[in-house]
């Protein structure tokens, strides 16, 4: 330890090894629990790039930056002109992976910085409104929609869409066409509707088969 200390400040980093090995223990503390947030409140239904996949390893990483950068100026000059070279090719598909980023990224300053009591802070208020946000969603249902697809052969889509139209004007709820999309002989259509309760799914799915009947439709309906 004292070796390790006597070679830090050789190289003029002022930096202490046990003030080093605490800010990446916060750091990674943080990183675990920016781990589980993300998993507890949005792994059931991510569509995201699977950026949690370096929560783990980029917090205690930002960290160590961090901590080289501000122990000497001429090493954060030259991390900034090679950090300016690095490019990241996998994009954003969820937006809620780039709030989760940026909680990283200040939990780990914060670790690196020494400020333990605004990491704290902001790790409880962010869970806190998750965790006020999740119970509000699951009581209302006000305002949410889901999908449903109907894929047929082009040849019927004249004759079955002014009768689909009418069928789910009935059954469900603020029902919207969003997309039409013609692949391959076959036409998909894409609609939104408000989500009830009170909704069977099933048998949703076999009145828009039974109305293109005996022709053959694809039915997809999304999650309440």
């Amino acid at each position: 330890m004292v070796l390790a200390a006597s070679v830090l400040t050789s190289k003029g980093l002022l930096i202490s090894t046990s003030q080093i090995a605490i800010s990446l223990a916060a750091s990674l503390a943080a990183s675990i629990v920016v781990f589980l947030m993300y998993h507890i409140f949005y792994g059931s239904r991510n569509i995201g790039a699977g950026v949690d996949r370096t929560f783990l390893i980029g917090g205690p990483a930002i960290t160590a930056l961090f901590l080289g950068i501000q122990s000497s100026i001429p090493l954060s000059l030259g991390l900034l002109g090679a950090l300016s070279f690095v490019r990241f090719r996998t994009p954003v598909k969820d937006p809620a992976e780039i709030g989760f980023l940026l909680l990283l990224i200040a939990s780990s300053i914060g670790a690196a910085t020494g400020t333990y009591a605004i990491m704290i802070i902001l790790l409880a208020i962010v869970l806190a409104c998750l965790t006020v946000h999740w119970l509000i969603k699951r009581r209302f249902t006000l305002g949410r929609f889901t999908d449903l697809i109907v894929s047929m052969d082009r040849t019927v889509f004249t004759g079955l869409e002014p009768r689909l139209r009418v069928l789910l004007g009935r059954q469900l709820k603020h029902i919207q066409m969003k997309t039409l999309t013609v692949m391959d002989g076959r036409i998909s259509v894409h609609y939104q509707f408000k989500t009830a309760n009170d909704l069977d799914r099933c048998q949703l799915a076999k009145a828009i088969t039974d109305l293109a009947a005996p022709s053959n439709v694809e039915v997809f309906i999304g999650p309440a």
